[in-house]
């Protein structure tokens, strides 16, 4: 409680509000102390991801509850250092804005740095963005801000269209309506890493205050709304996407149910399915903003229950394909008819391999790559994402590069190969075709990249993962498998039966509080110094430390230090172990494959490889978690 005191005094003597001394008083009165510590024992810092927090505390006050009714959001933000609200928002765009200054200063740029705003649904977003962009203006940024809300992937777009220096989403993703969070990209449309990273986390840091002295009028920034003309200008560019428009045509028959969630994805995704000429509905009582998700538990689209009210009306209308975004646009989930007609939900990296086999295996006939220039196609995916995706690169001769989790670092490679290509400077003015051209001549051309938690890319036009995007390549694939008479669970065992069978499970162990966090350090410490052998019979055959090894992917670029192990045993199964970010849980991601000696696998085997390879994540999920109850077992005895 010594760091709570110490902030709420700090935060009521810098910026006295009528709402933060009638907040904190009547938590005091209450003898809410819980309350008051969870809301003032730290400031929220600014990470690498930017900021994310609570904008309501567990407890209202009436002050922040305002004029609103009980099931209503509340008219404030909760009050407090440790919390989404305006005290932080101001924070960080005060910290950002003074690294753009500075960059601009150190790369000799004597223009106002421009900063581009987009904001999602959620509660207080908008309010966000507003307070951003006047923070940003008065001290002296050009600013665009979207007038309503917009996704992730037409932010990143907007930042390198516009040529800002940087941008901010205002999002916290799928996570629980109380959240809200600050998302920062550079100017390169990706989310933010080094140099910039630690360069912009201690300028916001270093921020004490919400309060500030705007610059002489003269000196300030304007501020100018922005929507239609970004959104044609990046559906004029989705529309590239589609590398086979006749199988659209073939495949009239094809019907499709969308569901945004209540989130942006409705915006650009429903005008691109119409001008695209697919046949679809979207779920009408998720087709409209709410940050309160009303119909889901959690609008995360790789949970089963997200899509239920999609997959009702896919069984009502006889509907083929499931699709549906996240709140911010970012990832997509599906679900598909199965040859038995039952509907069936698609894991990431199934979804992931579907779209990097078709759009791989449709360049190559429509000639765009061939075998003299098939070594400069690349796939990129992230270490736990499947290895089918690197089975189906090799094949088709392209490279396969590895990074870790996060989709800023595969937008930081698509930035290296940009930078490749000469006068690159004018690189975003150029069509799709014209950059393609450019990229198969001087450097690399992106076939497609994506992480198994459900985040896709098909170009380098957007630097993040893209819902949008998705979803077109995936009704794409689904009309593929359409005009061919097969469902997409049939081309997916196709793909099975010639690259192999390709399985994963991802498990993870939840330890809560202080305590928690000590445990989860310390299973982490003993498999870096103390690794099993073998497990279940297969000898370990190598141990990578992401922490201390020195690893570099294929292209010879470094892989920054993280918290992560990776275990690849004899039988080729791999076994990668690393602590949330985000969350109090230990995860673990489980691999394993079976690959056809020769030919291809018939239908028999592959059904029954199937069972196998189940059984074994199955068997190995149980081995990894009673081998961590033993470490913890044993290192309490130690300690003890």
């Amino acid at each position: 409680m010594e760091s709570a005191a110490k902030n709420i005094h700090a935060l009521l003597e810098a910026a006295p509000s009528a709402l933060y001394l009638q907040s904190v008083g009547e938590l005091v009165e209450g003898g809410k102390w819980a309350e008051l510590n969870d809301r003032f024992y730290r400031t929220l810092s600014f990470g690498t991801g930017g900021l994310r927090g609570r904008t309501s505390g567990k407890i209202v006050t009436t002050a922040e509850r305002g004029n609103a009714r009980e099931n209503e959001r509340p008219e404030f933000p909760c009050v407090g250092t440790n919390a989404m609200n305006f005290f932080n928002i101001s924070r960080a765009t005060q910290g950002l804005v003074a690294y753009l200054h500075d960059w601009n200063r150190s790369s000799k740029i004597s223009t106002k740095p421009k900063f581009v705003i987009a904001y999602d649904p959620r509660f207080f977003s908008k309010e966000f963005a507003e307070l951003a962009a006047k923070v940003a203006s008065e001290n002296g940024c050009d600013t665009y801000v979207f007038g309503s809300p917009r996704s992730v992937p037409e932010l990143s777009f907007a930042v390198r269209y516009l040529r800002a220096s940087a941008g901010v989403m205002i999002t916290a993703s799928h996570n629980p309506p109380y959240d809200n969070g600050y998302k920062v990209y550079f100017s390169d449309g990706a989310q933010v890493i080094e140099p910039h990273a630690n360069g912009i986390i201690s300028k916001v840091n270093a921020i004490a205050s919400e309060a500030y002295t705007p610059l002489p009028k003269d000196r300030q920034g304007k501020i100018e709304m922005i929507g239609t003309d970004i959104d044609e200008a990046y559906m004029r560019r989705l529309g590239t996407l589609v590398l086979d428009p006749t199988v659209i045509r073939e495949a009239k028959s094809l019907k499709i149910v969308y569901t945004p969630l209540h989130g942006t994805g409705g915006v650009i995704i429903r005008p691109m399915l119409k001008r695209l000429g697919f046949n679809f509905e979207v779920v009408p009582e998720q087709d409209h903003f709410d940050g309160r998700f009303p119909t889901v538990k959690s609008p995360n689209p790789e949970n089963a229950e997200a899509l239920t009210m999609a997959i009702d009306l896919a069984k009502k209308e006889d509907a083929d394909v499931v699709v549906a975004t996240d709140p911010d646009c970012d990832r997509m989930g599906a679900a598909l008819r199965a040859t038995d007609g039952k509907l069936k939900l698609l894991t990431g990296n199934q979804i992931g391999s579907l779209l990097a086999w078709y759009r791989t295996r449709t360049l190559f006939e429509k000639g765009v790559l061939n075998k003299q220039n098939a070594s400069r196609g690349v796939i990129i995916k992230t270490f736990v994402t499947t290895d089918l995706q690197k089975a189906i690169a090799e094949h088709y001769g392209l490279r396969c590069v590895e990074t870790l989790t996060g989709f800023k670092y595969i937008g930081a490679k698509l930035g290296k190969y940009e930078r490749a290509i000469p006068a690159y400077q004018n690189y975003v003015d150029l069509s799709e075709e014209e950059t393609r051209k450019l990229r198969l001549e001087h450097s690399s051309f992106y076939v497609f990249g994506g992480e198994e938690s459900y985040g896709y890319s098909g170009a380098d036009f957007v630097r993040d993962k893209d819902g949008n995007g998705a979803v077109i390549m995936f009704c794409e694939v689904a009309a593929y498998a359409k005009a061919h008479g097969n469902t997409i669970d049939e081309l997916l065992d196709d793909i099975y039966s010639e690259f192999g069978y390709f399985a994963e499970k991802n498990g993870s162990l939840v330890f809560e509080g202080a305590e928690g966090a000590t445990k989860i350090a310390r299973l982490i410490k003993s498999y870096a110094t103390d690794p099993f052998p073998e497990v279940l019979g297969s000898k370990v055959k190598s141990v990578r430390n992401f922490e201390t090894d020195k690893i570099e992917d294929i292209e010879s670029d470094k892989i920054p230090k993280e918290k992560m192990l990776m275990f690849e045993l004899e039988d080729g199964t791999r076994i990668a172990v690393r602590p949330s970010g985000t969350e109090p849980k230990i995860k673990y991601y489980l691999f394993a494959h079976c690959r056809p000696e020769k030919g291809k696998f018939d239908s028999v085997e592959l059904n029954q490889i199937k069972t196998e390879v189940k059984e074994k994540l199955d068997r190995l999920w149980d081995w990894l978690q009673e081998d961590a109850e033993s470490r913890l077992r044993e290192d309490n005895q130690q300690r003890s």
